[in-house]
């Protein structure tokens, strides 16, 4: 065998017998940082949960969006949340926070946004069947006010809003063309089994079901138009059943309207922002479900 030949059969040889693990493999290149802006009302912000960083907002460093954004190592993170925010506040300064949407910028890659509790008039829906109850706690006094025009008012204010979801989500998307949106929607705020707890959370017992209801077609409609807009959807209602108002204090994570910890009146507690935050990063998060942005 000539010189050349043998060269050749030991280079193949050689070629042969080196460990898989040293032969370079495909070049393995990184995910882009993810740049993440929180847009939403007060069930984002977490009001009274401590540590309050922004007083004219009611934001907390411990809502979900802060959470998330600790766990998923985001690059960049802006939270605009504010408590009382409807969806005209995506385009209008609330006291000292700016517009929402000017947040949002062409680098963004990912969007949440929670909202249209307020829109649909969530402060005073809890007002009004609050006072209601005591005119007949058995019955749903709350339920006849609100169909007293034969036509339901809330079910009517969730329609409404639903146009107006829809225009935030698709100024989202042409401020930032690239980013991953994802509609937040509300945890379970009232037992799911639409059985009450008169007076510690003050509505009448049929008005359980129908303010649960009312909450089912708000997280309805948020989910249509997060499938109509090119968004995701997250569900925090399921992950937090079993945990509503009614609930003893160490097993809720929403806090009734005389809360026994730091949270506003029917909002969700550390707890309750701790179980969004996971919903979300299981959805959104760079080591979550398919479609997340991954390292």
């Amino acid at each position: 065998m000539g010189v050349a030949a043998l060269s050749g059969a030991l280079a193949l040889t050689a070629a042969a017998v080196t460990p898989a693990a040293a032969r370079p493999g495909p070049a393995r290149h990184p995910a882009p940082a993810v740049h993440y802006v929180a847009l939403g009302d007060s069930y984002t912000s977490g009001p009274v949960i401590p540590t309050q960083v922004d007083a004219n907002c009611a934001r907390s460093d411990h809502n979900y969006p802060s959470l998330f954004a600790a766990a998923d190592k985001t690059a960049a993170f802006t939270d605009v949340s504010c408590g009382g925010a409807t969806t005209a506040q995506m385009w209008q300064p609330q006291g000292t926070n700016p517009a929402q949407l000017t947040a949002v910028h062409r680098d963004t890659t990912l969007v949440t946004l929670q909202i249209g509790g307020n829109d649909i008039g969530f402060g005073s829906i809890i007002a009004t069947c609050a006072a209601l109850s005591v005119t007949d706690p058995a019955g749903s006094p709350c339920q006849k006010h609100y169909r007293a025009g034969g036509i339901d008012q809330l079910t009517l204010n969730v329609i409404r809003t639903a146009p107006d979801v829809g225009r935030v989500l698709r100024a989202v998307h042409r401020q930032a063309p690239h980013a991953k949106v994802v509609v937040v929607g509300y945890p379970d705020l009232l037992p799911d089994d639409g059985v009450g707890c008169f007076p510690a959370v003050p509505f009448a017992a049929g008005d359980f079901r129908y303010l649960r209801d009312t909450e089912k077609q708000l997280n309805t409609m948020l989910r249509i138009e997060a499938l109509l807009g090119g968004a995701s959807y997250v569900d925090t209602y399921g992950p937090t059943v079993g945990h509503d108002m009614c609930k003893a204090p160490a097993d809720r994570w929403i806090e009734p309207l005389t809360p026994a910890a730091p949270a506003a009146p029917a909002h969700p507690n550390a707890k309750g922002e701790q179980a969004m935050a996971a919903a979300l990063l299981a959805k959104a998060g760079q080591r979550g479900a398919p479609g997340g942005h991954r390292r």
